[in-house]
């Protein structure tokens, strides 16, 4: 029987996987090993903040490529008493670096932040301070149950005995073979014989085993201020790398105060700026919300234009204004304000697309995981977490086993610009850890991994659910759209016509196999059952946790009488 949404679609489409239901805590992870560590906590007794983390130390092993504790990212935790936690833990500049570091090599969008050499991508300058060990460890610590040797147990365990290497995984390592070739301890792990490693190939990091077990032994002092992160800087010191032992020991996770919006009588909740998301989906769904989406009917031509113009308008104004607030006063209460939207609102043009300008004044990659957890007891994370490209800056640090970052890439190079590079200035990012909430209770916690395309996808996933009435499994695999502002990725499901329709209105399409990567997401009913789901676009796993404890006074006699 279709759903409602289904009935007025232009388009229609199949999901590929199935969600996960459970009553008492859900995990929804781009990698089945990094959701069922988070789903033992759980079944351990520990909350959501326990599941996250120990599902975020797991995917550093099983995710590789995507994720490690040397990177960055964004925790949105929920609490039982209904508050909103954004604790950012986001890599900064390191102290020595400059705006003038690289050289920029254009400055148009699709190529501002690339520099000669690619020495801001690849290799030891690019490198930033990392924050997401500090991150998780005050997630733990202030609000979990368990201790940071708990949480590691998965993760250690995984290293030291071993995974089989997924095709996802094979394909990000033939991807990024000819820089893996340069790091002899990449290559001995992701080049086997000095091929790329296949699928079912079992991998073990036996170093970054023993840096997991010197965590879990020493906390993370071991490397903020022990052996581990004295690896580091020596590391960084013979190479070249401009990571020091004061970066190290200014490293520190920043709470700040979420961005609320109001769509269709939901409260959409996410992380403010340097994020993108809180920010320019509200900005982006406010102006969507004075048109009649749903009576467009999902896939429509008409609707895909107003998606696609209203990302212009966020695009032209993100570039112009957001990043560190430490740094620039990023106009958060001018964008969000009723009469700009409605004046930008006014200005979009149903016949033909339009050259979109910042109307206030004054990047990424697509190699990041998202996770979400959710318990019985109304704990919900949401989290995105990366090293930035795939396999951040394609070295390890000898004898560690930790994949540095590359997030000195997320910088314009460009001097005098928003987004410019300052010393302990924090990176701009696209992570969209979104919640939204209906009558005081959490409904929806998403995100997804793609860079640029992330805060994009997530207000269409948000769009789907609220405007079209998707279930989430649909919201998530759903067709996507992206543009910055020139041309226009459209992924397959719209199908010919769609591409050819946009096109007659001054689109300039490119189709696209994939637009972003691994969505996933937690839906919870007022009655407390949960449902997760993961999309195509990656390894994504819910798992849930159902059943419950023995009913009370229930006791099993052995030698029962018979009768």
């Amino acid at each position: 029987m279709p759903n409602a949404w289904r009935e007025r679609a232009q388009i229609t489409f199949d999901c590929e996987k199935q969600p996960a239901i459970g009553s008492r805590g859900m995990v929804t992870a781009n990698n089945p090993l990094g959701a069922m560590a988070g789903a033992e906590m759980l079944a351990a007794g520990g909350n959501a903040v326990d599941a996250a983390v120990a599902t975020l130390f797991t995917l550093t092993v099983v995710e590789p490529m995507m994720v490690g504790f040397s990177g960055g990212g964004i925790f949105h935790i929920r609490t039982p008493d209904g508050d909103h936690v954004i604790l950012d833990n986001q890599s900064k500049a390191p102290l020595a670096a400059r705006t003038d570091m690289f050289e920029p090599v254009a400055d148009t969008p699709d190529r501002r932040l690339e520099t000669a050499g690619r020495k801001n991508t690849a290799g030891p300058l690019a490198m930033a301070t990392p924050g997401s060990l500090a991150g998780w460890a005050e997630a733990l610590a202030r609000f979990g149950a368990f201790s940071l040797a708990d949480v590691l147990e998965p993760a250690i365990r995984h290293a030291s005995r071993g995974f089989v290497a997924t095709s996802y995984l094979a394909e990000c390592t033939d991807e990024a073979a000819a820089d893996l070739a340069t790091c002899p301890h990449l290559s001995a792990l992701y080049l086997p014989g000095g091929a790329p490693l296949k699928a079912g190939h079992r991998v073990v990091q036996g170093d970054y085993a023993e840096t997991l077990r010197t965590l879990a032994k020493e906390g993370v002092g071991a490397f903020y201020s022990g052996a581990i992160g004295q690896a580091l800087t020596d590391h960084m010191t013979k190479v070249g790398g401009i990571v020091s032992q004061a970066d190290l020991a200014d490293c520190a996770p920043i709470q700040r105060e979420a961005i609320r919006g109001q769509y269709r009588g939901y409260d959409i909740i996410g992380p403010p700026p340097p994020a993108s998301s809180g920010l320019h989906i509200n900005q982006m769904l406010q102006i969507l919300e004075g048109f009649e989406v749903s009576g467009m009917g999902f896939g429509s031509l008409e609707a895909t234009h107003l998606l696609l113009e209203a990302l212009k308008i966020a695009f032209a104004d993100r570039v112009a204004s957001t990043a560190d607030p430490a740094f620039v006063n990023v106009p958060v209460s001018e964008i969000l304000d009723p009469a700009y939207i409605a004046k930008r609102r006014a200005q979009i043009r149903m016949d033909q697309t339009q050259q979109w300008t910042a109307g206030v004044a004054t990047h990424e990659s697509n190699h990041t995981t998202h996770m979400n957890a959710a318990d019985a007891d109304g704990w919900v994370v949401s989290t995105t977490q990366t090293i930035n490209s795939l396999f951040g800056a394609r070295f390890i640090i000898p004898g560690t086993g930790i994949v540095a970052n590359n997030y000195m890439a997320l910088f314009d190079p460009h001097p005098g610009r928003a987004n410019s590079i300052e010393p302990g200035k924090r990176v701009t990012s696209s992570m969209s850890p979104m919640m939204a909430c209906l009558d005081g209770q959490v409904r929806y916690a998403l995100g997804l991994v793609g860079g640029l395309r992330i805060f994009p996808s997530a207000m269409q996933a948000l769009v789907n659910l609220l405007e079209h009435k998707m279930s989430l499994q649909e919201a998530v695999e759903a067709p996507r759209v992206w543009t910055q502002g020139e041309s226009v990725e459209v992924e397959a499901g719209y199908g010919d016509a769609m591409r050819e329709g946009l096109h007659g209105l001054g689109h300039a399409v490119v189709p696209s196999p994939c637009v972003g990567a691994g969505m996933n997401g937690i839906a919870i009913t007022p009655d407390g059952q949960i449902t997760g789901a993961a999309c195509w676009r990656a390894d994504g796993a819910a798992v849930g946790i159902g059943g419950g404890n023995a009913r009370d006074g229930v006791r099993y006699w052995p030698e029962r009488p018979r009768f």
